[in-house]
């Protein structure tokens, strides 16, 4: 026979309602009485069948969680760990993660409509902040629960979103660049489109202003957030008569790829090229040389965002939340002073 909820209260000596609302992680009941009730519950053997609360309160107690374009959000290992927090903070709340992606922005919009409209998840969790955004304008549409990691590029006020503040971080890690005795430092972003590359962009000019060097516009490189994109930018670059002498990598992967590169083009690093990145992914430490690389904290954005969707679901008058998270520089061997000389490249 069936272990019931009557059972678990008549072992905890509790009331079979006091056992629902330990299920619920009800903050009124006391950590003594949901202990005695959860070991109630193991050595019974109950296992709550969420199915049905769900549909008795409408509620799946599942979040969305939508990434970027497949090839980024498969490959780039920034996706994996913020999915860890996200899970962690969805999973002391007994919520359950359903991921979407896509291949194009009208693929993803499709699959977040599916989502919403299919009554699938609760609330969304937004793992990208994009100019003009589709996904964002439906989502506030339809009233929606939803947040962003990622500062929005607008309406910032009326949406909760967790971010770290990419302009300091990007205007300090090129401060740490300068003090270091670099002038000619180069700027490899992501796509333009992204919020995340704009703000990381203005640090960097801010601090080049700061110190009085004049923008070199041939020293900026945009591609996308891949190893691959990271080599790309790399080639533009050192084809250049005045060649930098440090780069600032908007991301740890896109910097992986930035280092074969260099390895290929026989240019050392950090003795020819100082190599700056950010978000202190495991990668960055085991890259050669490993990575000097800004720690955004990855897995407290995902388990803040996840931690802000679900109070909002449970209360939706919840005031429009800016988390930010703190940044700090991890000084490793791929960066040093300037050598003075000119890189001759070798031929590939």
């Amino acid at each position: 026979m069936a272990v019931t909820i009557k059972d678990v209260a008549k072992m905890a000596n509790v009331a079979p309602s006091t056992v629902s609302r330990v299920i619920a992680n009800n903050p009124r009941i006391s950590e003594k009485t949901k202990q005695k009730v959860k070991e109630a519950m193991e050595k019974l053997g109950y296992h709550p069948n969420f199915i049905a609360r769900s549909l008795a309160s409408q509620s799946t107690q599942a979040i969305g969680v939508i990434m970027p374009s497949a090839d980024v959000g498969f490959q780039n290992p920034f996706f994996p760990v913020v999915l860890q927090g996200i899970s962690e903070g969805a999973r002391a709340k007994n919520y359950a993660l359903q991921m979407t992606t896509g291949g194009t922005d009208e693929e993803i919009l499709d699959a977040v409509i599916h989502m919403v409209q299919g009554k699938r998840v609760d609330g969304v969790v937004l793992l990208y902040s994009k100019v003009k955004d589709k996904v964002i304008n439906y989502l506030m549409e339809r009233d929606f629960p939803f947040v962003v990691v990622g500062k929005p590029y607008k309406d910032v006020g009326q949406i909760t979103h967790v971010d770290n503040d990419n302009v300091q971080a990007a205007k300090q890690a090129t401060e740490f660049l300068i003090e270091l005795g670099h002038q000619k430092i180069a700027f490899i972003g992501g796509s333009q489109d992204l919020v995340v590359t704009i703000d990381r962009l203005n640090g960097y000019k801010l601090a080049l202003e700061g110190f009085g060097i004049k923008l070199r516009t041939e020293y900026v490189s945009h591609e996308e957030f891949l190893r691959e994109g990271g080599m790309e930018a790399v080639r533009e670059l050192m084809e250049h008569t005045d060649q930098p002498t440090a780069m600032l990598v908007a991301d740890d992967f896109m910097a992986l790829g930035v280092l074969n590169m260099l390895d290929e083009l026989g240019v050392r690093v950090p003795e020819d090229i100082s190599v700056v990145s950010f978000n202190n992914v495991l990668l960055a430490e085991m890259a050669r040389p490993p990575l000097t690389s800004v720690d955004i904290n990855i897995f407290e954005l995902g388990f803040q965002a996840s931690r802000s969707l679900i109070q909002m679901i449970k209360k939706p008058e919840e005031p429009t939340k800016r988390i930010i998270i703190k940044h700090h520089l991890v000084e490793r061997s791929s960066s040093a002073g300037p050598s003075g000389e000119r890189i001759i490249l070798s031929k590939i």
